[in-house]
Order: structure tokens, then sequence, then C-alpha cells
């Protein structure tokens, strides 16, 4: 079986995924900054019979990204799916009229060079494979711009026309890229927006290779 890259794999949304597309039969590749926390993870994985493996890389450093992403590649095998979905730092989230030109460098990193650099490393094996899936996961700001979260809108806004287009120029080659947008909090309560409805949503989003963008809830207001 193939892999699921999982960029900014956490103990929420990030191990509802896992557990889902493992029970697919999916190798997961788990990436986050902490390899105690990724290593908890695996270890949780590992219970439910999913393979999984830690491999730390902050995504604004695309260096050790890319690595991170080739070792997933060479220890589990080709990634099929790449699902990029880390938190913002709450400091991407200052007023507009407050955000100066160096303010937009860690968000932009974040948003739109580490999603670049994700794409490039698993692009070529999904070639080989002759199939693929991009899965975006962003706020409501990337769709609807808030004056006192500035950085992530605007770096969210990028990210979404980066993955738009990708969209369009990998379809012809069997690789879908699709964006869910989660408007607002992810909840265990919630009926649409708890850690398992949304890791089924994307599964779903995986198989159904349909339109680009999808809404975990509509936009309120």
């Amino acid at each position: 079986m193939t892999t699921l890259a999982l960029v900014g794999a956490g103990s929420g949304l990030g191990l509802a995924t896992a557990r889902r597309f493992g029970r697919e039969g999916f190798d997961i590749a788990l990436i986050s900054r902490n390899q105690d926390r990724l290593d908890a993870l695996a270890t949780a994985l590992g219970r439910d019979g999913v393979h999984a493996r830690g491999f730390t890389a902050d995504v604004r450093d695309h260096q050790a990204l890319t690595a991170a992403l080739d070792a997933a590649t060479a220890t589990l095998g080709v990634i099929e799916v790449l699902q990029y979905s880390p938190v913002p730092h709450a400091d991407f989230m200052k007023p507009v009229l407050a955000t100066t030109t160096a303010d937009l460098d860690a968000p932009l990193a974040f948003s739109v060079k580490g999603p670049v650099t994700c794409v490039n490393a698993v692009l070529p094996g999904m070639r080989d494979l002759g199939r693929g899936t991009l899965l975006f996961v962003n706020g409501g700001t990337a769709v609807r711009p808030h004056p006192d979260r500035a950085g992530t809108s605007i770096a969210f806004a990028a990210e979404s026309a980066y993955a738009a287009m990708l969209h369009d120029a990998l379809a012809p080659e069997n690789i879908h890229a699709a964006q869910l947008i989660i408007p607002g909090a992810i909840s265990p309560d919630a009926e649409h927006s708890s850690p398992t409805a949304l890791a089924e949503r994307l599964y779903a989003l995986h198989t159904e290779r349909g339109t680009f963008r999808h809404y975990a809830e509509p936009l309120p207001g």
C-alpha cells in the first residue's frame, strides 16, 4: 500500500485522519516539530493496527520539510496522499493596520512556501504512481478575510490560489487537489466539525475526486 503524509500532525484532526486512512491500508507519515509527540501518536495508531512513523520538521524550515518527506518516502513508500493542515501561530493574527511587511514573512513561509515545498517533494512519486491527492485544510479566513487576523487572511488566500491552480493543472495527470474550509473550531461534539467527521470528509475528498473547494460548515453570516 502507499502512504498518507500528514503535515501538521496532532492529536485532534491529524490523529483522526490517520486512523481513517489507516483503516484503508495506508501507511502514515506524521510530520510536525516535536518528535516525542509524534512518537506518542505513532504508538496510539499502532494500537489500532495502523503503521505510522513520525518525522520532525518545522513547516517554515523548507529544507527540513523536504528532508522529512523524503525520509518518509524512503521509510514507508511513495506518498499517494498529502494533507497540509498545520495550525497557524497566534502571532500571525495581528490587525491589518498594525501589520508590517516583516509580519508577513512567517505566515507566507508557513502557508505558501510550506505547501509549495511539500508539493514539489511528493509530486514526482505521485507521477510515477500515476495517481495522487493533495488535501489543503484551511480556516474561514481563506475565503473571508478578517481584519484582526491579517497574516492568516493574506497567507491563506495565497495558499488557496496556489491549491486551486494545482487542481486545474494536475487533473489531467490523475492527481487531485482539494481544499476543505473549516470556518469555526474543531470540537469533538460538533456534528460536522468533529475530528472524526472531518477525517471522514477528507477521505471522501480523496476517493470522490470532485470539485476543488469544500466546506465543513456553512460560513457564518
